[in-house]
Formats: structure tokens, C-alpha cells, sequence
């Protein structure tokens, strides 16, 4: 099973680059209806809790993207991947075995947190099997497809050994080493007043402005306003104009990991080598020796 979303749509995008198969999909509502019927089929809903207790897909359960995150304590970073022993035991609780497809969406508008489960479950060595219903839960209404209140019954853990992806990471030794050099590009996944420093979060960022040399190229532009996620011909271009080349280096970040992930799922679905580095900004603040810059230049 694969999605066509993306399928087909390379050479319109110019890149010479393909959709790797080990990466998650992204599905239609149309398409994520007939995967309902997928025996063994995980699927999971990313939102608000009460919003998901009234509607969601048959067979839907709730996910909280920090159930599959490392629980912070006090003065370390906000959400990071947790060691993949514990990864796999979260995993396995959600129901999710060795040959476990996935089918994850989001109710209203929660798409960050949604790419953010699917980058978790890609790291997982999961990707090949992971749908991601485009539009989320207002275009599977729109479609006029059927939607309940009714909330499954505990699922019986799975069996899982993972494969992690540690490609999918950087640390943020690797983004000093790429960010304003010819090794690759750091995106910048901010809204563009935090990327020039203009917004400091009420003062509770330490160095208020962006990585010495990466580009702005926030999260929201990849997404249209109907909620959907734009064509690979548009983010491609997106890519091309950020200085992005097939078989350069990516890294995405924004404040905590999550919004960053937007951007990393786009580029991994077209087949670059694309990094988030999980600490993103909130780690490079804090860092002795991590070049910030203002202002809307890179560097």
C-alpha cells in the first residue's frame, strides 16, 4: 500500500529525487477510508481530547503526542524522542506491532503535532507503513465521510522491534557544522518574527533571533488554508528557493522540535536527506558557542 498523493508529481516538481519506500504517505480521505478496512490497522487521532470524544473516525484512538515523547524535567528541553527501549514499549502500548499499518490524522487544525508523531513513528523504523490523512478530520467531513463519538476498547499491545533511523536526527554539533556552509541548509520552521528576533516569547527565549546562517521557512507555508498540505511541484520550489539541491544535506528546527517536523516530513516524503534536530532553538539559545543572528539575513 502506497499513497498516490505524492506519486507522479516529481517531474512536475523538476526534482531528481523520488519518494523513498521506507517514508510515510500521505492519503486522501478517499484513500484513508479504503485503508479502514486494513486488518490490524492503528488508527490514531491527534487533537484536542474533548474534540475527539465527540467526533472522529471509526476506530480512531486518541494520541498524545507526548505519550510518545520523553516527559521533561525540570530545566531540561521540551520534547525530545525518549530512549528506544522505552520508544518501543510506548509504541507496542498503542497497539502498534512488527507489521502494524498506521493511519494517524489530525482533529482541526493540529498539524505540527501530528507531523510531529509521524517523524517519532518514521525514527521508529515505521515510516513504509504510516498514512497521513491529508486535511485531517475537517477534509474527511468535508468528503462527507462518516465520523463517531463511540471510543474503541483498549488496544492489546503489539509485539515491535524497532529499526531506529538515527539519520533522522541532528545534534546540534552537526548544525554548527552545516548551517551557512556548502554541507546543507538549516530551515528555520519559526514564524518569521522569531526568526529575526523581533519576538522573544515574553522574554522567555535567552537569545532571541535564529542559527548563524539558516534560512526562513516557516512551518504555516507548506500548508494551504483549506488545511491541506501543498503539491510536491510547490514544495519543491519552496525547497529550490531556500537553496535546497537533491542530495544536499537538510536540517529543520523551530522552538522545541515540533513545528520544525512539517518541513522535515515534506522533505523526507521527496526523497532528501532531511535531519531535524530535536533540541532546535530552545537548545541553541542555551548553548555556549552557538552563533545567533537577527535581522532577516541569514547570517
Amino acid at each position: 500500500m502506497r499513497s498516490l498523493t505524492f506519486v507522479g508529481l516529481f517531474l512536475a516538481a523538476g526534482l531528481a529525487v523520488a519518494q523513498p519506500p521506507d517514508a510515510p504517505s500521505i492519503a486522501t480521505p478517499q484513500q484513508a477510508a479504503s485503508l479502514l478496512d486494513t486488518p490490524g490497522i492503528v488508527v490514531l487521532h491527534v487533537g484536542d481530547k474533548a474534540e475527539y470524544e465527540k467526533e472522529h473516525l471509526p476506530g480512531a484512538r486518541h494520541l498524545e503526542v507526548r505519550a510518545i515523547a520523553t516527559a521533561p524535567a525540570q530545566g531540561q528541553l521540551t520534547l525530545q524522542l525518549p530512549p528506544d527501549a522505552e520508544l518501543e514499549t510506548r509504541l507496542e502500548a498503542l497497539g502498534i506491532g512488527d507489521k502494524t499499518p498506521i493511519l494517524i490524522y489530525w482533529g482541526n487544525d493540529w498539524v505540527s503535532p501530528t507531523t510531529r508523531a509521524v517523524f517519532t513513528l518514521d525514527y521508529a523504523g515505521l515510516g513504509g507503513r504510516t498514512f497521513v490523512m491529508d486535511g485531517g478530520l475537517p477534509a474527511w467531513k468535508a468528503a462527507k465521510l462518516p465520523v463517531t463519538s463511540e471510543v474503541p476498547a483498549a488496544p492489546t499491545p503489539g509485539s515491535l522491534t524497532i529499526t531506529p533511523r538515527s539519520g533522522n536526527v541532528a545534534d546540534l554539533a552537526m548544525v554548527k557544522a552545516t548551517a551557512g556552509t556548502a554541507a546543507g541548509v538549516v530551515i528555520d520552521a519559526r514564524a518569521t518574527e522569531f526568526y529575526t528576533g523581533e519576538n522573544s516569547n515574553n522574554g522567555r527565549i535567552p537569545r532571541p533571533g535564529h542559527v548563524a546562517g539558516a534560512v526562513s521557512l516557516p512551518y504555516t507555508t507548506f500548508v494551504r488554508e483549506d488545511g491541506t498540505f501543498k503539491s510536491a511541484a510547490e514544495v519543491g520550489a519552496m525547497f529550490k528557493a531556500a537553496g535546497v539541491s537533491p542530495g544536499s544535506r537538510v536540517i529543520t528546527y523551530c522552538h522545541i522540535g515540533q513545528q520544525a517536523t512539517v518541513p522535515w516530513m515534506m522533505a523526507r516524503i521527496l526523497g532528501y536527506d532531511v535531519k531535524l534536530f530535536d533540541g532546535s532553538y530552545e537548545e541553541w539559545a542555551r548553548a555556549d558557542g552557538a552563533p545567533v543572528k537577527t535581522g532577516s539575513a541569514p547570517q
